[in-house]
């Protein structure tokens, strides 16, 4: 029982983090990221899909239309 326990408590713990990430959309010459919705994004032809955290590790700043 116990380990039925801790495996389900493993489980939401992983769905839990993974609801945390946010895909956003990185232009690495700007440094800019914008929500995938952004009308910049659509347009935009350098950009990459990543995570959000990772932009702003890459130094990226958001948008200031749709506030990344």
């Amino acid at each position: 029982m116990k380990k039925v326990i801790s495996f389900l408590l493993i489980i939401c713990l992983n769905f839990s983090l993974a609801a945390f990430a946010e895909t956003v959309v990185f232009n690495p010459d700007s440094k800019i990221y914008h929500s995938l919705s952004c009308h910049h994004a659509v347009r935009c032809k350098k950009c990459i899909k990543i995570d959000k955290k990772d932009a702003m590790k890459k130094g990226g700043r958001p948008c200031k239309n749709c506030g990344g």
